[in-house]
């Protein structure tokens, strides 16, 4: 069993653990940076030890550091959230070597799934399908291509090319961008498909050799190759729903996967589906899986992590819709400038749970009103997330909620959020990875800037 657990992360995936947390009384442990030393989270823990440092580097990012405060703090028990240190197989290795629970996959599976290039080879003999790659850029002859980080996601060291005169000079600076984002610049060259959709499984095996598909998520609004809106169930054929389903639950037997894990595919206009990564860890947008579930996923980490078997063994039937969007502190006009600086009012109407499966509308912020936006971390503040019975029902609520939010002090994404969640092309379902690049109206502000005076004056009276 475990008794006390430490999230080796910040912001709101650490607020989120520590609800479920508190649920199944779990005491909490935060790390922290002196830049989060009065961040909610840090609150929100029943303990809290100081990583000192501002940057991931000095802190978040320190194996040593993270270990060394689970000893003081009495941790049995360590958690990595998403992003930092959450796929790194050498943290996983450190966890269980001293002694603790470590509430993800085996270093094993985290390290197979960590080199794309092995990985693709891995699960390509397992089945799972794959598109066209290749390592040496001498060799492609088909375009258009993308070119692709071995190592780390987040859309870094990608880059699409369109013909042969465009390859090298990418393949160059994919190089440069790998190496100073992930530590390893190798990279791979794999055909692109125009109008392709991002589609995933989330999947989740235990220590008993099962493993089970939990639903299909469509998450094809990005900017950058990161996602900002994501919905379950994914709107997908019952044909292509199966063949998803089949491929992820191959991917994850083929490393005997246990915990929460995300496969992710590439899904063409003509149907066929293609294996992207398999990002092991819980997913940001884990929410609309739970809402349409009714599962707590954070919850089934812990039990598998104890131990215990899955109480679901079989894909559970999805009920209603939910839409997640990622409210960022940036400024799109800007190219999606960071913003920085102090929150000074951050409340968003209609709220019916913080962190939880709870239908409604549900909110997992990292931040309340008077909370400082660091140039140190990643720009999200939060995420909204709208349950309804139907689709049409939780895009309406979700646009309705963002649009009455009361976000004050820093510049955000809110905007285009609503602009895309009210757009034709979405409630049609006419979307893909490139929805942002042919929509450039979408990037217009909800106010236009001949009325803000006025409402500018209004709210100061």
């Amino acid at each position: 069993m475990i008794d006390t657990l430490l999230v080796a992360n910040r912001g709101e995936i650490a607020r989120r653990v520590f609800a479920t947390c508190r649920a199944l009384g779990v005491a909490t442990v935060a790390v922290h940076s002196d830049a989060d030393a009065d961040a909610p989270f840090v609150a929100d823990a029943d303990q809290a030890v100081r990583l000192p440092g501002n940057t991931p580097a000095e802190t978040y990012l320190r194996i040593d550091l993270v270990l060394d405060a689970a000893r003081r703090a009495g941790a049995d028990a360590v958690h990595p959230g998403y992003g930092f240190l959450a796929e790194n197989a050498e943290f996983a290795a450190a966890v269980t070597d001293a002694g603790l629970t470590w509430v993800g996959p085996s270093a094993k599976a985290i390290a197979a799934m960590g080199d794309k290039m092995a990985a693709k080879a891995l699960l390509a003999d397992a089945g799972v399908p794959m598109l066209p790659t290749w390592t040496d850029p001498g060799q492609v002859t088909d375009f258009p291509v993308l070119v692709k980080a071995s190592a780390g996601g987040g859309g870094r060291g990608m880059r699409i090319v369109r013909d042969a005169d465009g390859l090298a000079e990418a393949v160059a600076g994919a190089r440069r961008e790998a190496a100073a984002a992930f530590g390893d610049g190798t990279v791979f060259i794999e055909r692109y498909v125009e109008r392709g959709r991002h589609v995933e499984v989330q999947i989740f095996g235990d220590t008993h050799g099962t493993v089970v598909a939990l639903g299909v998520r469509d998450c094809s609004i990005q900017r950058r190759h990161q996602k900002i809106v994501e919905e379950a169930p994914g709107v997908v054929p019952d044909d292509v729903r199966t063949r998803l389903h089949e491929a992820a639950v191959a991917a994850g037997r083929a490393v005997d996967y246990v915990g929460a894990g995300t496969v992710e595919f590439l899904l063409a206009p003509d149907g066929q589906v293609h294996f992207l990564e398999m990002n092991t860890r819980l997913q940001v947008e884990h929410p609309v899986t739970e809402l349409t579930t009714g599962l707590d996923l954070v919850r089934l980490q812990l039990l598998v992590a104890e131990g215990e078997p899955l109480p679901v063994t079989t894909t559970p039937v999805p009920d209603g819709h939910a839409i997640e969007v990622r409210l960022c502190a940036e400024d799109p006009a800007q190219g999606f400038r960071p913003a920085t600086g102090t929150l000074h009012r951050f409340a968003i109407p209609g709220v019916s749970a913080e962190f939880g499966p709870t239908r409604g509308l549900r909110l997992d912020s990292g931040v309340v009103d008077g909370s400082t936006v660091s140039v140190h971390y990643d720009s999200m503040l939060a995420k909204l997330v709208a349950w309804a019975p139907t689709r049409t029902e939780a895009a309406r609520a979700l646009a309705g909620a963002l649009a009455r939010a009361e976000l004050h002090g820093v510049a955000t994404n809110r905007d285009l959020l609503v602009r895309v969640l009210r757009s034709g092309e979405f409630a049609a379902v006419d979307v893909d990875t490139g929805f942002l690049d042919r929509h450039p109206e979408v990037f217009a502000p909800l106010l236009p800037a001949g009325q803000l005076p006025l409402a500018a004056l209004a709210a100061a009276l």
